[in-house]
């Protein structure tokens, strides 16, 4: 039997409810999903439904003893909203929707979701993906990020919003995708095996330098 802390819970403030927020990759939902989660939230008789920074819906003031019916109910699987991982993929409406997109940002950001989402690392992360040089998903603060520009994909690490905020450093440019996701995939191993437990990107690279980083990635 899975442990409460498993099921996607998170605590609330009056130390008797919980939120869960259900895995929407990337934010694209359907209209179906949308009443599904409306249904669920007043049958539970939930206390709010907030849009969170990562694209979901969290459902927030849920007893514990309904917590396995809600995600029985809902159909979907946890986001990973807490925990040392992968947390989410913040994507711009790209080439798909916006007439200034230069690259499929949706696309890439499905095939990054499926790949690292909830991927356990030695701090959280969070990725972005804009699909031109407006950085609509705020590449500046994520820990790995790509922009769109005409010729390809420009990779960037090491940017947070946290509490010492810090802005990413330009890692890569104008790369295909196959060549983008290669990178990431480096970029990710090399954290791994080099970063300390509770150390995000940015600060790996401060403490080794960007050069160093910069040529242990690209090789």
């Amino acid at each position: 039997m899975l442990k409460l802390g498993e099921k996607g819970t998170i605590l609330q403030r009056d130390k008797e409810t919980y939120a869960i927020a259900p895995h929407i990759p990337c934010g694209m939902t359907t209209p179906e999903q949308l009443r599904n989660i409306a249904n669920v939230a007043e049958k539970f008789d939930c206390q709010a439904l907030k849009l969170t920074s990562a694209a979901r819906i969290a459902i927030i003031g849920l007893r514990e003893e309904d917590i396995d019916q809600v995600w029985a109910d809902l159909g979907m699987v946890p986001g990973h909203a807490v925990g040392l991982c992968v947390r989410s993929i913040k994507v711009c409406p790209g080439t798909d929707y916006c007439r200034l997109g230069l690259q499929d940002s949706l696309a890439m950001g499905m095939r990054l979701d499926e790949r690292y989402h909830g991927m356990e690392l030695p701090n959280k992360m969070k990725m972005g993906v804009s699909g031109c040089t407006n950085n609509c998903a705020e590449n500046c603060i994520k820990d790995i990020a790509l922009m769109g520009k005409k010729t390809g994909w420009n990779v960037t690490a090491g940017g947070n919003g946290a509490r010492k905020p810090r802005l990413a450093d330009t890692i890569a440019e104008e790369l295909d995708d196959k060549a983008a996701i290669a990178l990431i995939d480096h970029i990710i191993d090399y954290y791994r095996e080099n970063g300390k437990k509770g150390e995000r990107i940015g600060q790996m690279i401060d403490r080794i330098g960007l050069e160093t980083f910069s040529q242990a990635v690209t090789g």
